[in-house]
């Protein structure tokens, strides 16, 4: 993968963004699916999960929708913002990986249950390359 995209970086950490939150969104879904039984704390904590991914994917948009509209003149004051926004996807899919490694630890319905296991673990590599790739990009 081509990490150089000279004055697109901006775009493409904002398309991968756009893809991973909307992954991480789904994500919360199939563990819903996956671990009918999870205990109440958790099953609240995925629905919280779901719906700051969506608003993170959400504000997303706007920001390509900006970014495109200002033809390549992109301010201090924007790239602070999009550069903030960025850290802040990072912590949060962080923050999801730590759920996740508490809920894979703590949770009696995901330790009986081997598939939910190794989908969990598939889960966390994902948010996981994300991570990588965000900012590898937004640091090179």
């Amino acid at each position: 993968m081509n990490f150089l995209y000279g004055d697109k970086n901006i775009l493409r950490v904002l398309d991968e963004i756009e893809f991973w939150k909307t992954q991480e969104n789904e994500h919360t879904t199939v563990i819903e699916q996956i671990v009918p039984d999870l205990e109440p704390h958790f099953m609240d904590q995925l629905y919280d999960f779901r719906n700051l991914f969506a608003q993170s994917e959400g504000e997303t948009v706007k920001l390509i929708e900006t970014v495109i509209r200002s033809k390549g003149i992109i301010d201090e004051e924007l790239t602070k913002q999009i550069m903030d926004f960025i850290n802040y996807v990072i912590d949060e899919s962080q923050n999801f990986i730590s759920f996740l490694d508490e809920m894979k630890e703590n949770s009696p319905a995901v330790m009986e249950n081997p598939i939910a296991q190794i989908v969990i673990n598939h889960i966390l590599r994902e948010s996981q390359y994300f991570i990588g790739i965000a900012q590898t990009i937004i640091y090179s």
